[in-house]
């Protein structure tokens, strides 16, 4: 479900792909998902727009993603994500641990991972929110001691591979 190939990735980056792709395919309501590094790059992503992801989301009954890619929905969460820490050291509240907006066609979720990255969900106005913040809570406790500097790296490369 991720827009990277396995083919050539430590096990640490396909485990990390696998969770993300079992976000997607087993918490009702989730449109697409983005991990996006501390400098704003995307790492791993449930991109709708590629033609795998696209017949397994139509197979699921899924609707697709945010226009564009999951890159849209990185940039969005990179932006919150920079704003919400921004606002938390003006208001000397210590560091942001979720974020979540609600609109009339959707939701996005934005969790801090602990290396500085950030996990990103976009979801449909009906799905359950306490549902979808409990599984970005197990893949962030998962993710977060896995996602080391070469990793970061490794998926970096990845991603930019397949663009």
């Amino acid at each position: 479900m991720t827009a990277t190939g396995t083919f050539g990735l430590s096990t640490e980056a396909r485990n990390l792909q696998w969770l993300l792709g079992n976000l997607v395919e087993e918490v009702p309501g989730v449109r697409s998902v983005a991990v996006v590094s501390s400098d704003g790059l995307m790492l791993l992503s449930s991109d709708p727009a590629t033609q795998q992801a696209g017949t397994l989301a139509a197979e699921a009954g899924r609707p697709g993603g945010p226009r564009g890619s999951s890159a849209d929905l990185a940039t969005i969460v990179s932006g919150i994500g920079s704003l919400t820490i921004g606002a938390a050291r003006l208001m000397d509240g210590g560091g942001v641990k979720q974020t979540m907006v609600a609109m009339e066609e959707g939701s996005v979720f934005v969790m801090s991972i602990s290396d500085g990255s950030l996990l990103g969900v976009h979801a449909t106005p009906d799905c359950d929110m306490s549902v979808v913040a409990y599984h970005m809570a197990l893949f962030v406790g998962r993710a977060g001691h896995v996602l080391t500097p070469e990793v970061r790296s490794e998926l970096r490369k990845s991603m930019e591979s397949t663009q």
